[in-house]
């Protein structure tokens, strides 16, 4: 059995132990908060041993993998004591704030020769999985543009519920909190950006960073993307989709949280197999969970000795994409992603 450790004891926490607990081939160990309360939830369900001290809990000889549920601030110095206990790591998303912080995570672990893999649990879902299945076979044909949409309420009660919620320094806004999973499924469908142009603001709720932004990608391959992201919807989650746009297919992903597929047109696809994509989708539209999903290739990712589904590249992709936004906001410029260097943060 795989052996994990959580370490950070708020409300996602919840999803990672009920993952373990149901994935194949791994064992949750201990948990660690610096608030004992925190813990006695999962000390009391799950059985484990609890840690006030990460530096007593990385010194447990029988855990093989950190899962880093603490606000996104913390990550990287958690993940780097981490590595260099040598345990693999599992971090939610955003892997880090700023890309100084996600490159010595990255770095830490390569050195420490341990797997690392970022919480991204929607590339998962089995309408996404379709969608992706006919990008790469190249159904498509080229990719006009594509749609990414995050309409969703976040009350202010939301963000009373921790004085770390919505500040630049450990949480971020719409888009590093909430919209980044929307971003990872655009760039793992549509590939890497190239410029982007964008516009925020902190329109209705009482925090340091933004609850609207809105944003133009140029990808690399030449497509263009448009972004909207929102915690001001009224009066609940409205929608979360992606939509691509290409010379052989329209295809749109929706609802409240991108798991049904609204619209399905596909050159040389026949009603009767459009149809069945679709019923099936619409029988089991959640899938395995997703972070069961990360749990499960973090462990067979250790057994073959390869790299996890979901790389710490692949967070810093997101990552990035979401500090360039930022980055032309204020500016009110466009930016290039290869301007958003080590040094740049929220």
């Amino acid at each position: 059995m795989t052996k994990f450790a959580i370490v950070g004891c708020g409300h996602i926490a919840k999803k990672h132990a009920e993952a373990i607990d149901k994935a194949e081939g791994a064992e949750l160990m201990a948990v660690c908060d610096t608030i004992p309360e925190n813990m006695e939830y999962y000390i009391e369900k799950y059985g484990v041993e609890g840690y006030q001290s990460l530096t007593t809990l990385l010194e447990q000889d029988d855990l093989d993998v950190i899962n880093i549920c603490t606000p996104s601030g913390y990550h990287a110095n958690i993940a780097i004591a981490a590595a260099n206990a040598k345990k693999h790591v599992v971090v939610e998303k955003p892997i880090a704030l700023t890309i100084e912080d996600t490159e010595a995570i990255i770095e830490a672990c390569k050195r420490n020769n341990v797997k690392l893999s970022v919480v991204h649990p929607n590339r998962f879902r089995p309408a996404i999985m379709e969608l992706n299945k006919v990008l790469t076979e190249g159904k498509t044909g080229t990719v006009s543009h594509a749609n990414a949409t995050v309409r969703w309420n976040r009350n202010q009660e939301y963000y009373d519920q921790a004085p770390w919620r919505g500040t630049k320094s450990l949480d971020g806004g719409v888009l590093m909190n909430q919209a980044i999973h929307n971003l990872d499924l655009l760039l793992w469908t549509m590939g890497d950006v190239e410029e982007v142009y964008s516009m925020a603001a902190t329109r209705l709720r009482n925090i340091e960073a933004e609850d609207v932004s809105t944003g133009l990608v140029r990808f690399k391959n030449g497509a263009l993307g448009v972004i909207e992201a929102a915690t001001t919807i009224y009066p609940s989650n409205f929608e979360e989709s992606l939509a691509i746009f290409g010379e052989k297919a329209t295809i749109k992903i929706g609802g409240k949280t991108a798991n049904y597929i609204q619209h399905w047109d596909v050159e040389g696809m026949d009603d009767e197999s459009v149809n069945q994509i679709i019923e099936q989708v619409k029988a089991d539209p959640f899938g395995k969970p997703g972070h069961q999903c990360i749990i499960e290739d973090m462990v067979q990712a250790i057994k073959e000795d390869r790299e996890p589904i979901v790389t710490g590249e692949d967070g810093k992709k997101a990552l990035q994409l979401v500090l360039a936004l930022y980055k032309s906001a204020d500016t009110q410029k466009a930016v290039k992603i290869s301007e958003v260097s080590e040094r740049e943060d929220i």
